[in-house]
């Protein structure tokens, strides 16, 4: 043994002097195979820290990949190693300069793992940096860092606040779950940080990474515990139909009121509970038990039955996840049986199961047992009782006794059936037996006189001590009703009285001292021996009892008045044992939490509050946006230019206000239903909108046309550049009314959630712009369709606020309010493929036939949807009737803009229709039925990656300043092998515009052809590049944030520029 030993430990003296000589070499290669070796013992288990000193000379490295696997290392063991990671701090300050973001991530990492509290002020300024870093990756790693420093000095608490405050702001639902993470570590109690991130954080959600959700959705429930009024009020609101003496009408008429007051939800609370809803069909056993827990403790008591077929589900994971999903299961059980009754067979036993899983699923048998299913669960339970788990078979027998007393009907049948088990040859069976019966007799005792003297004669053949305590106090409870058996049984038992276990000889002092006073003949002397051995006897607790019951029951002149009352005291009715279950009480723990599995509070555990009698304002989750604008907008800036005369007149700025004033209502009017919906959606959509209405192209061509005029026709009067400029505005007007009727309609088919108060504002609208058309007749006609850059401004979640003049939108021209806003202008596609794709088969369809197309051009029911272009086509031989799409099955988050039904379709006819469909920047399938007046037929549409894009116009210089930001895991690329005639630019060009809806970027150099574009939902950037090589190869690169779509598009371009 201690050969081998010796032998082990010479072994790794030798590797790691093998090592330390390869991380001292010159080459790069020797110390990237070492690092490789170093990281492998580690994952192995195996301590590295005696290399500590070779591996952090190395953290200077050039290399890239060395550079990984140090700060890997560092990670690891600079907590350890505190003095020597101190002399690299210089080093790691630097790293945080890095451009390779996972460098300046892994930086951080290595820095905050430095547990020293001199460093705090250096940690604090890397923290704060790395918190306003362009790299998600970085952001999320500065969040992990505010959780190290806290614990480190809690002093400290105010600065990291601020930091996560400006985190919990940010948009990457990388940095989503982290930075809440650090908020629940740091400080929980502020819920006022919460409040107007509540919005983007629900609807973030679904895109989170998996533990990210659990900490988020842990959250948000303590917060909607706070914010919203209880959903069960409805439920448990109890009549109070007694009226009291002193109670005057009035007071009883207001509590009615009260009383009747019908519930409605938070529109907030209800976008909390559908967001959190598809995550039930997670993969992650964490993120649907953290669900399941919001659901039980948020959700109205009818909605919550949904999250029982998951918690089901998760019961084939391993046997760790089934014993935390069955305690909970179980708390759940005890109040609302309703849910589970369906899946009672999911509970059965399996032979596998080990003990803690069967005992769990007794559990919730019992908790489940009812008059309708009793039958078959004590068929079930006969089985377990023969299990050979021993602890099983005891379990069972307690279940059965449970269900005896919970079940009145099946009390003498369960009872007779215990009394069978007593010839059980397991002896723990037997005993188990036994303690039930007791407490199944002390409920009805008079009946059960012969189970009684059963029970006495096996006092001979058990020795299990609960067993044989139990038959004891029996006997003695009901001395009166066996007269002959109890005195027998006193005498058998003070024969072994010395060799008893301390619970039987507590027992029998107990059965001596009331035979003593119910039948004193027969039994005093043998009383009194059994006093005298147990006042002897090594357990004091025997000694005191024995002197207790001794001057209890044995009158003499020390004895006081209390002897009296010896028989009132020991043969005293005795209340029957109340058999509950022991989850009754864990269910002022939140489920799901560590405090709940171990029935204790434990350290760091948030209690959830009551439920808030009046709900706070919701108006606090209200993010204002607009109202940046208004700050940017430069006062005096025309009258500083033009002080002799007004860009417009006084009269048209008049009507241009009130022009604008109606617009905005129209709009909030037609998309305040989308709000209530939405909740708080992205802040890209508000920032774009806020440039979009600052850069409108009709705006433009009127400053444009306006400036032109007014430098040629210096030397005319005013009143005809007032005249000249009035028809401009009517145009420009008449074009807006139209836009505004078209978001009408399409409001007018839009989700069921839209408030109350959406008609009044519609009608309001329509009455505005009559007036307006009879005002301004229309000059020409403006097709939406024309407009290149049509980009409908989407209402921000704030309230409705007034739109901007036309004189502050030419002046906010100049100013660039968004990043986006100088580059990103989108232009009419390169070509649009006519490819069409088969949404029903005529046969399928019984004659109705359907395909579809996408024209790639801007849809006009809203900003964030795509067009598709439906063909109908009747090919029976009679008309079809009332085409129309029914029921929608789309996932979460998607819309779509229905057309307005057909009323018929003639034989051999065809109509085309157009919808608009809002896919999330995502290739998921929107199902829905298309309808006719007979038949519904389940049809569906895919898009192709290519069409989430719109065509994005922009010059050289800012492609190449926007694909510098997004570098890293932001940008994917391939190689590409094709034939040197497949690299010419008009067959690259043709190529990638038919995959993709992409625009063309003018590049400076031959062997470079740049595209760029933008996502239809939320306007992420996808930078395509396509770089030729030597020979036949090229690279083809792809920058953008949406990564997933990115890697996709790069699948599809792939083998399209590979092939002839």
């Amino acid at each position: 043994m201690i050969i081998s030993q010796w032998w082990l430990f010479l072994r790794m003296f030798y590797i790691n002097e093998d090592l330390k000589q390869m991380l001292e070499s010159n080459k790069d290669s020797a110390k990237l195979d070492a690092m490789k070796r170093i990281v492998g013992m580690m994952a192995k288990g195996k301590n590295a820290s005696e290399l500590f000193p070779a591996v952090v000379k190395n953290v200077a490295s050039k290399n890239i990949e060395i550079k990984k696997l140090v700060y890997v290392y560092l990670v690891r063991y600079a907590e350890e190693q505190q003095d020597l990671a101190l002399l690299s701090i210089s080093t790691f300050q630097r790293a945080l300069k890095d451009p390779n973001q996972l460098i300046r991530a892994s930086a951080l990492r290595v820095l905050s793992s430095i547990r020293v509290p001199i460093i705090v002020p250096i940690m604090m300024l890397a923290i704060k940096e790395a918190a306003a870093d362009l790299s998600p990756y970085v952001r999320k790693n500065a969040a992990h860092a505010i959780q190290k420093l806290y614990s480190l000095d809690p002093e400290q608490k105010e600065m990291l606040i601020e930091v996560i405050e400006k985190l919990l702001k940010d948009k990457s639902t990388l940095v989503a779950g982290s930075v809440v993470m650090a908020f629940e570590e740091v400080c929980p109690d502020r819920i006022d940080l919460i409040h107007k991130n509540y919005r983007k954080l629900c609807n973030l959600l679904v895109d989170v990474e998996e533990w990210g959700q659990v900490v988020i959705i842990h959250m948000l429930t303590r917060y909607a515990r706070t914010q919203f009024v209880s959903p069960w009020k409805e439920d448990d609101g109890v009549e109070d139909n007694e009226k009291n003496f002193y109670e005057s009408d009035d007071e009883e008429k207001e509590k009615t009121e009260k009383r009747k007051k019908p519930y409605t939800m938070d529109p907030d609370h209800r976008l909390l509970i559908r967001n959190t809803k598809p995550l039930l069909q997670s993969r992650n056993a964490a993120v649907v038990m953290a669900v399941a827990q919001l659901f039980w403790h948020l959700s109205p008591k009818s909605e919550a039955s949904i999250i029982s077929k998951s918690l089901v589900r998760l019961l084939r994971s391993n046997r760790e996840v089934q014993y935390i999903v069955l305690q909970n299961i179980a708390t759940m059980s005890i109040q609302r049986k309703g849910m589970f009754e369906p899946y009672l067979k999911s509970f059965y036993v399996r032979s596998t199961d080990p003990t803690m899983i069967k005992t769990l699923k007794l559990e919730i048998l019992t908790n489940l047992a009812n008059e309708a299913n009793i039958s078959t669960l004590l068929r079930e339970f006969q089985t377990y009782v023969k299990s050979q788990d021993k602890q099983f078979a005891a379990a069972t027998i307690q279940t059965i006794g449970r269900c005896a007393t919970n079940i009145s009907e099946i009390t003498d049948a369960c009872l007779n059936g215990l009394v069978c088990l007593l010839s059980n040859r397991d002896e723990i069976v037997v005993a188990e037996s036994v303690v039930v019966i007791k407490k199944l007799l002390q409920m009805q005792p008079a009946q059960h006189g012969e189970i009684i003297k059963h029970m006495a004669k096996l006092l001979d053949s058990i020795t299990v001590p609960v067993a044989r305590a139990s038959i004891l106090w029996l006997i003695g409870e009901n001395c009166e009703r066996v007269p002959k058996i109890a005195p027998d049984v006193l005498r058998r038992m003070a024969k072994s009285f010395t060799s008893e276990d301390d619970l039987v000889k507590l027992q029998i002092l107990n059965l001596g001292a009331k035979l003593y006073l119910t039948n004193s003949k027969q039994t005093k002397l043998l009383t009194q021996y059994i006093l005298n051995l147990g006042k002897y006897d090594q357990n004091y607790d025997i000694r005191d009892r024995t002197r207790f019951i001794r001057q209890l029951i044995v009158p003499n002149e020390k004895s006081g008045a209390l002897s009296k009352y010896a028989k009132k005291i020991l043969l005293a009715q005795k209340p029957a044992p109340l058999l509950e279950s022991p989850f009754k009480d864990r269910d002022h723990f939140q489920l799901g939490t560590l405090s709940h599995t171990l029935n204790t509070k434990a350290t760091g555990y948030l209690e959830l509050s009551n439920w808030p009698e009046v709900a706070p304002d919701p108006a606090v989750r209200n993010v204002e946006v607009i109202e940046l604008a208004k700050e940017w907008t430069p006062a005096g800036k025309t009258k500083k230019e033009n002080p002799s005369k007004k860009f417009y007149s006084e009269s048209e700025e008049e009507d241009g206000s009130s022009d604008s004033n109606s617009d905005s209502e129209s709009e909030s009017g037609s998309e305040s239903g989308e709000q209530s919906e939405e909740g708080d959606s992205s802040d890209d959509s508000s920032e774009d909108s806020s440039s979009d209405s600052g850069s409108g192209s009709e705006s433009e061509l009127e400053n444009k046309r306006t400036a032109k005029k007014n430098a040629k026709n210096k030397g005319r009067s005013d009143s005809e550049d007032g005249e000249k400029e009035n028809e401009k505005s009517k145009t420009s007007e008449s074009s807006s009314a139209e836009s505004s009727s078209v978001e009408e309609s399409s409001s007018d088919s839009e989700s069921e959630s839209e408030s109350a108060s959406k008609p009044e504002s519609r009608k309001v609208t329509k009455e505005k712009e009559k007036t307006r058309q009879d005002r301004n007749p229309v000059t020409k006609d403006v097709s939406l369709l024309d407009l290149d850059d049509f980009n409908p401004v989407s209402t921000p979640v704030a309230l409705p606020t007034p739109a901007l003049s036309p004189s502050l939108i030419a002046d906010l021209e100049g100013l660039n309010l968004s990043a986006s806003s100088s580059v990103i202008n989108v232009s009419t596609p390169v070509f649009v493929p006519m490819k069409t794709h088969v949404m029903l088969h005529r046969m399928s369809g019984k004659g109705l036939a359907a395909h579809y197309y996408f024209p790639r051009q801007p849809c006009i029911f809203g900003d964030k949807m795509i067009s598709v272009q439906i063909t109908l086509n009747n090919t029976a031989d009679r008309k079809i009737e009332n085409i129309h799409i029914g029921e929608k099955k789309l996932p979460t988050g998607m819309q779509m803009h229905v057309f307005n039904p057909i009323e018929s379709l003639e034989p051999e006819g065809s109509i085309t229709v157009s919808v608009g469909i809002d896919f999330c920047d995502s290739t998921q399938t929107a199902s829905f039925q298309l309808c006719t007046k007979d038949d519904c037929f389940n049809v569906s549409i895919q898009p192709p990656v290519g069409e989430l894009l719109l065509p994005v116009a922009m010059s050289e210089k800012d492609f190449k300043k926007e694909q510098g930001m997004l570098t890293g895991m932001n940008e994917t690329s391939t190689i590409i092998i094709a034939a040197p005639q497949n690299f010419t630019p008009t067959v690259i060009l043709q190529k990638v515009v038919n995959v993709a809806n992409v625009g063309v970027v003018p590049s400076g150099q031959d062997s470079i052809y740049r595209f760029a574009a933008k996502t239809v939902h939320s306007g992420s950037l996808m930078l395509v590049t396509v770089e030729l090589k030597e020979g036949s190869t090229a690279q083809l690169i792809i920058n953008t944030e949406k990564t997933v779509i990115g890697s996709v598009l790069l699948r599809e371009l792939k083998p399209v520029l590979s092939q002839g």
